[in-house]
């Protein structure tokens, strides 16, 4: 995933919106979301080469999401797969806290990431190219593919249009699927320097990534409203952002916690 938006206890009703997109080359083999079968509890779309996610919820309320830190001079073809950073936090017992000193630990046998998991006590972020564990402070904010609220252009304009929409009571989610769905570019003298080149940086610094080989594969809105009640959207793009396969749930969320 790699761009994520999220508003952490900044709404009246709803203490996690989040609006995401996850790019990744298109012969990548991926499952829509859905209940895990062998994982019943997890919500989640599926990485079919790794098996692992960028982005998901259990029935009781334990969430995670990834993005990937863009540094090709650091990139090893033999490290473990990220997907598996969200999965095993979607089965796993351990605090959020507790699962992000346990990943500290072994941060090194990963490329780049950043990860965000939470439960319906608190929300964390980790990134190991900073290396600090710290919770989220309520507000808006977004991940890309830096550390967290790095201001690069696209991070910036989502930030700034999911605070705008927020400012609505109810009915916002027709503009967030329009937040996530803007193909703009940055102009080039607000482009980073991320080592890829500058028409590559050019091609990722929209919200909504197409080029031949690589763009935004699906798009995803989450709302946990206070009552504990979960909408999970997720549009899975087929050939254009005008064309998507919809999966769609809501929930309340179970009292026993994990």
């Amino acid at each position: 995933m790699c761009l994520i938006l999220f508003a952490y206890k900044h709404h009246p009703k709803y203490p996690l919106i989040v609006a995401a997109n996850r790019d990744e080359f298109y012969s990548r083999p991926t499952a829509p979301a859905q209940y895990w079968s062998d994982d019943p509890h997890i919500l989640a779309g599926r990485d079919l080469k790794e098996l692992g996610t960028w982005m998901g919820i259990t029935v009781h309320g334990r969430f995670a999401a990834l993005t990937n830190y863009r540094d090709p001079r650091q990139h090893t073809s033999d490290a473990l797969s990220r997907g598996h950073l969200v999965a095993n936090y979607l089965k796993n017992q351990q605090s959020p806290q507790e699962y992000l000193e346990k990943i500290s630990k072994q941060a090194d046998q990963y490329n780049g990431f950043n990860l965000l998991v939470g439960d319906l006590q608190s929300l964390w972020y980790y990134g190991n190219k900073q290396g600090q564990i710290h919770p989220v402070v309520p507000g808006v904010h977004g991940l890309c593919n830096h550390l967290l609220n790095t201001p690069w252009p696209k991070l910036e304009k989502g930030r700034q249009q999911l605070a705008h929409c927020l400012m609505q009571e109810d009915d916002f989610e027709d503009e967030l699927w329009q937040i996530l769905t803007n193909g703009e570019q940055a102009a080039d003298d607000l482009l980073p320097n991320t080592g890829v080149g500058l028409e590559l940086e050019r091609t990722l610094s929209s919200i909504f990534i197409e080029s031949p080989e690589y763009g935004t594969r699906s798009s995803t809105i989450l709302l946990i409203r206070q009552d504990r009640w979960v909408t999970f959207v997720e549009r899975k793009y087929h050939s254009s952002k005008s064309s998507w396969q919809e999966s769609s749930y809501e929930f309340q969320l179970e009292d026993h916690l994990l």
